[in-house]
C-alpha cells in the first residue's frame, strides 16, 4: 500500500491579500481588517505582514493596533469577496483532485494520493503555490505529509509563500520539538493540563501513556496521543461533501453591557427566536443548550445542559438557556456579548421518550402555536408576530433588516 500524500494549503493573511488584490494602493503598506468600532466590533480580524511585523496581532482592539502601528490602515471586512476568492483558490486545487476539504475559508486539505500523473507531492505543491501566485495575486504555504495532522503543521512552520515537508523519516526531528500548543486541537485548556503533568512537547505526547491521556482528558488524549505519534488516519473528504449539522446557534455582541437578568433573558429570547426556526427549516430537534457569555472585560465562559425532552421551540430554548444564566454566571462584570445554542441534535421524525411528569396536551398545544407564529412570519414579516416582553428597547446592534425598525442582531 502506497503512504499517502495529503497537503495542506494556507493563504497567508487572507482577508488583507484580498483587499490589497481589490484595492492596488494598500500593496506593501500596513493593514488591518476591522469591524466597526461604533458596533463594539473592533478588533483586528486578519492583518498583513507589514501590519504583523509591527506587533499587530488577531483580537486585538482597534485602538491598541493603532498604538502598535501609527500607519496601519484599517479597512472594514467584505465577506463576500472573501468568499469568492476562497472559491477560485479551491477551483484551483479540484485540477489536481476532488478530495478537497476546507477547514475555514483559507484552509484546505487536499489527498493528492492518486495524482501521481501530475508529478510528486512537492511537484504538485509548489504548482499550486505558483497557481495562486500568477492567477489570484496571493501566496500560500503549504505543507506536505502523510497525514493531516503533520501537513497542518507543515503549512504553519513556515510562512509566508513557502512549502515544508514532513516524512515518516523526519517527523520526529521536525515535530515533537514543537510545543504541543501547536497541534491542532489543542487548545489552551487542554495546553494547561498537559503542562501540569509534564507534558510540554508534541514528543512528550507522543510518549505519554495513551490509557493515561484517556484519563485525564477523555477520549480526546487517546486522539492527542495518536497526532503526536504519527498515527492519525482521518480521511480528506470529497470536495462535494456535506457534514452533518451539528448544533444550531446564533450570538450578538451587544452596542451596549447587559446589566441584569432580565436584559440577558430578553436577549435569549430574541436570539432563540432564530435558533428555532433554523431548526424547524432542518426539521431538527435538540436535547441540549449552550450558552456562551462574554462579559465587558472580554472574559468568555461557556456553560451547557440537558433538556428533559427534544425541542425546538424557541420558548424552551430560552428559558433552558436562562437557567443556565442563572445557575452558572457570577455577576462579576456587565455581559457585553451572548449566544445560545442548541446542541445534540437529532431529525424531528425520530420519537423522543417522554417522562411521567410530561404534559403530552400542553406540548401539542405549544407546537400548534408556534406553527401558526411561523406561518403568519413567513407571510407578512420576522416582526409580525413576537412576544410583548422584546417590544421593550433591545441593547442589540440593528442590522436593517427586520420590517419594523427596531434594535436588530449582530451576527456571531
Amino acid at each position: 500500500m502506497n503512504s499517502r500524500a495529503i497537503l495542506h494549503s494556507d493563504l497567508n493573511s487572507f482577508y488583507a491579500s484580498v483587499e490589497m488584490m481589490l484595492d492596488p494602493r494598500l500593496k506593501g503598506k500596513a493593514v488591518a481588517v476591522c469591524g466597526a468600532t461604533e458596533d463594539r466590533h473592533g478588533i483586528v480580524l486578519a492583518k498583513s505582514e507589514m501590519a504583523k511585523k509591527a506587533g499587530v496581532k488577531t483580537g486585538m482592539v482597534n485602538w491598541e493596533a493603532k498604538q502598535k502601528c501609527k500607519d496601519l490602515i484599517l479597512v472594514p471586512p467584505q465577506y463576500d469577496q472573501y468568499l469568492k476568492y476562497s472559491k477560485l483558490t479551491r477551483a484551483i486545487y479540484n485540477r489536481y483532485t476532488d478530495m478537497v476539504e476546507p477547514f475555514g475559508m483559507d484552509e484546505c486539505w487536499i489527498d493528492v494520493t492518486q495524482s501521481s500523473v501530475y508529478g510528486s507531492p512537492m511537484e504538485i505543491a509548489e504548482e499550486i503555490r505558483q497557481s495562486v501566485r500568477e492567477e489570484l495575486g496571493m501566496t500560500v504555504s503549504v505543507g506536505v505529509s502523510f497525514n493531516k495532522i503533520f501537513a497542518k503543521l507543515g503549512s504553519d512552520m513556515k510562512k509566508p509563500d513557502a512549502i515544508t515537508e514532513i516524512t515518516r523519516e523526519n517527523f520526529r526531528d521536525k515535530v515533537w520539538p514543537l510545543h504541543c500548543s501547536e497541534m491542532i486541537y489543542c487548545g489552551p485548556a487542554t495546553t494547561r493540563k498537559l503542562e501540569n503533568y509534564g507534558y510540554h512537547t508534541i514528543g512528550d505526547v507522543a510518549h505519554a501513556d495513551p490509557a493515561f491521556l484517556k484519563r485525564l482528558l477523555g477520549i480526546n488524549g487517546v486522539a492527542l496521543w495518536q497526532f503526536a505519534a504519527g498515527q492519525d488516519m482521518s480521511r480528506v473528504a470529497h470536495k462535494d461533501y456535506v457534514s452533518p449539522i451539528k448544533s444550531v446557534g446564533h450570538g450578538i455582541t451587544c452596542v451596549a453591557d447587559l446589566e441584569n437578568e432580565e436584559e440577558v433573558f430578553r436577549v435569549m429570547l430574541e436570539l432563540a427566536q432564530d435558533v428555532g426556526h433554523r431548526l424547524r427549516v432542518h426539521e431538527l430537534t435538540a436535547r441540549g443548550v449552550q450558552i456562551y457569555v462574554r462579559t465587558n472585560d472580554l472574559y468568555g465562559a461557556q456553560f451547557q445542559c440537558k433538556l428533559p425532552v427534544r425541542t425546538q421551540l424557541p420558548s424552551e430554548i430560552a428559558a433552558a438557556g436562562f437557567q443556565l444564566f442563572q445557575e452558572r454566571y457570577k455577576w462579576n462584570n456587565h455581559v457585553r456579548a451572548v449566544c445560545i445554542r442548541a446542541i445534540d441534535l437529532a431529525p424531528k421524525a425520530l420519537p423522543d421518550q417522554l417522562t411521567l411528569f410530561d404534559d403530552a396536551e400542553r406540548r401539542a398545544k405549544m407546537e400548534r402555536l408556534q406553527d401558526a407564529i411561523e406561518d403568519v412570519r413567513s407571510r407578512y414579516g420576522k416582526r409580525a408576530l413576537t412576544y410583548a416582553t422584546l417590544l421593550k428597547e433591545l441593547k442589540m446592534p440593528d442590522d436593517g433588516r427586520d420590517s419594523v425598525k427596531m434594535p436588530g442582531l449582530m451576527y456571531s
